[in-house]
C-alpha cells in the first residue's frame, strides 16, 4: 500500500505564514490546483492587497487569524478550520521569521524568538494534527525548512539552526508517521524574495522569485518526495560543500560569503 498523498477531494490544504512571502504564493498556487485553502496568520495585510489582484484564486482561501508560537491557538485553529470548512488533508507549516545574528552583538531574546516561531510554531500544530491524521487514517505534512540547515553561514546562526532543528524533527517523525499513513515532507529553499529576504545586505545567489518557488513547493508536494529542495544550482552546492571536512567547509563558506575579511 503507498503512502498516503493528499489531493483537493480530500480535504484542506492549511498553511500557516500564509499571508505573505511563499506561503501567500503556495496558497494561491494550490488554489488553482483544486484545493480548499486555509490560511493562518497574525495579520493580513499583505494578503489582502495581493488577493485584490488573484480573485480568483483568492475565492476559494479562508483566513484565521493564529499565532503560530502559542499552543492552544493553533490547536484551537485546527478545530476551527475543520469545523467550518472539513478535515486538513495538507497541512504546510510555513511560519516563519528571520533575525539577522552577528557573533559581536548575539541577543538571546532573538534566538528564542526564532525558535518560537519557526521551530514550536510547526511542533504546535504537528502535535494536535497528527492526533486527528492517525485517527482518520492518514494525511500530508509538510515543513518548510531552509538550505541554510545543511551548514552554518554568517548571520544565520539563530534561522539555520532553528531550520536544522526542523529538519531533524522531520526525520525522526517520518520512521513512525509512515507507519500512520501519514506521508512527511520537509521543503529547504534558497534565497526567495518576501519581506524576510529584504534584510539581507549581501549578494543572494539564486534569488527566485515568489511565484516561482511557490510552484516549485507544489510540485514537490503533489510528487511526495521527502525533501523539495530548490534551486539547484544553490542547493546541490551546499548540500554537497557541508559534507567535506570542517576545514575545507568553512574556508569555501568564508570565501563564498565574504567572512574571510577582517571586522570593521
Amino acid at each position: 500500500m503507498s503512502l498516503y498523498r493528499a489531493s483537493p477531494a480530500d480535504g484542506v490544504a492549511w498553511i500557516t505564514g500564509g499571508s505573505s512571502g511563499i506561503g501567500m504564493e503556495l496558497s494561491f498556487e494550490l488554489s488553482r490546483r483544486g484545493y480548499k485553502v486555509a490560511i493562518s496568520s497574525r495579520k493580513f495585510d499583505l494578503f489582502d492587497e495581493a488577493a485584490s489582484k488573484n480573485p480568483e484564486a483568492a475565492a476559494s482561501i479562508s483566513r484565521f487569524a493564529c499565532d503560530v508560537s502559542n499552543a492552544e491557538d493553533m490547536a484551537k485553529t485546527i478545530e476551527t478550520i475543520e469545523q467550518s470548512l472539513g478535515p486538513i488533508s495538507l497541512a504546510v507549516f510555513n511560519a516563519g521569521n528571520y533575525i539577522p545574528q552577528h557573533g559581536l552583538n548575539l541577543d538571546i531574546g532573538a534566538f528564542q524568538k526564532t525558535f518560537d516561531v519557526n521551530f514550536m510554531g510547526s511542533v504546535n500544530g504537528i502535535v494536535p494534527l497528527v492526533a486527528r491524521m492517525k485517527q482518520r487514517g492518514g494525511g500530508q505534512i509538510a515543513i518548510t525548512g531552509s538550505v541554510t540547515s545543511y551548514g552554518g553561514l554568517p548571520m544565520a546562526s539563530a534561522y539555520g539552526a532553528s531550520k536544522a532543528a526542523l529538519n531533524s524533527m522531520a526525520q525522526s517523525l517520518k520512521f513512525d508517521l509512515d507507519r500512520m499513513n501519514i506521508r512527511i515532507q520537509v521543503c529547504n529553499p534558497g534565497f526567495v524574495e518576501s519581506e524576510l529576504t529584504k534584510k539581507n545586505d549581501f549578494a543572494m545567489p539564486g534569488l527566485m522569485k515568489t511565484i516561482d518557488a511557490a510552484k516549485r513547493y507544489a510540485d514537490g508536494l503533489e510528487k511526495g518526495s521527502f525533501e523539495i529542495r530548490y534551486p539547484r544550482r544553490l542547493a546541490w552546492p551546499l548540500r554537497i560543500v557541508s559534507m567535506l571536512p570542517s576545514l575545507l567547509f568553512f574556508k569555501i563558506i568564508a570565501k563564498a560569503t565574504g567572512a574571510d575579511k577582517p571586522l570593521t
